[in-house]
């Protein structure tokens, strides 16, 4: 199997299999690359059906430039603490900000919620993160607001009064009852709609049954939830609570 950086021929191919709609597994094989390769390539050049060879060929070039920028500002520009390999972080965080992107997220808030979890400091302020991505503070302020809209984020004032933002031991736990909760409404909502199209209708039949599955996996989802926060999570975070302020 080829190591190294994608070639623009295999960009090209890489974009062609996506307009034949191949999944990312059969493309990695025609290319002989791991999926994984081809998932962060994708999912950091405009997703699947905003990928452009081309683009994607000279988005990575401009990286590497600034990679051999930062380099040879000096010794200690790329230094990582713990003695970790900096290139290996920087390939780390982008896989893992792709996957959360192939989840959902738009790619700026999977950036911060990626830099959010991989930070030794446990919390981040809005100027830390501009500094740490090199993004507009407009931008941190936007992926903020929908990681906490979901729960997925949370902020607190520190002692020097200055916000911060985090993601404890807890966050999974409430993002998993956040979504039970959502799903609960569209179950209702469903449920309104039997009575609305007629119990003995086709429409109420399948609106009755999305209704079931979703209560049954709501159900399930829960108590799941509150099994691992049990077993995996017994104490709380020692983050300071969340103040309410901002």
């Amino acid at each position: 199997m080829p190591g190294g950086r994608l070639t623009q021929q295999e960009r090209q191919q890489i974009g062609l299999g996506l307009a034949d709609g191949l999944a990312y597994a059969e493309i990695a094989r025609r290319i002989d690359r791991p999926t994984s390769t081809v998932t962060r390539e994708v999912m950091r050049n405009g997703g699947p059906t905003g990928y452009r060879a081309e683009l994607a060929h000279h988005a990575t070039e401009r990286r590497a430039h600034r990679r051999r920028q930062s380099t040879s500002r000096g010794p200690g520009a790329a230094s990582q603490p713990h003695g970790r390999d900096a290139d290996a972080v920087r390939e780390y965080e982008e896989a893992f900000a792709a996957i959360l992107m192939q989840s959902g997220l738009p790619r700026m808030t999977a950036r911060v919620l990626t830099c959010l979890y991989t930070t030794d400091e446990g919390s981040l302020t809005a100027a830390e993160l501009v500094q740490r991505l090199q993004i507009s503070p407009a931008s941190v302020s936007k992926a903020i607001a929908f990681l906490e809209s979901q729960g997925l984020a949370r902020r607190y004032r520190d002692e020097r009064r200055r916000e911060r933002y985090l993601v404890d031991n807890d966050v999974w736990y409430q993002s998993m009852i956040a979504a039970a909760r959502g799903h609960a409404k569209l179950a209702e909502t469903a449920r309104q709609g039997v009575h609305v199209l007629g119990r003995d209708t086709l429409a109420a039949v399948r609106l009755e049954n999305i209704a079931r599955f979703i209560d049954f996996v709501g159900e399930s989802m829960i108590r799941a939830s509150e099994q691992a926060r049990e077993i995996l999570n017994p104490k709380p975070s020692p983050i300071p609570p969340a103040t309410g302020e901002g």
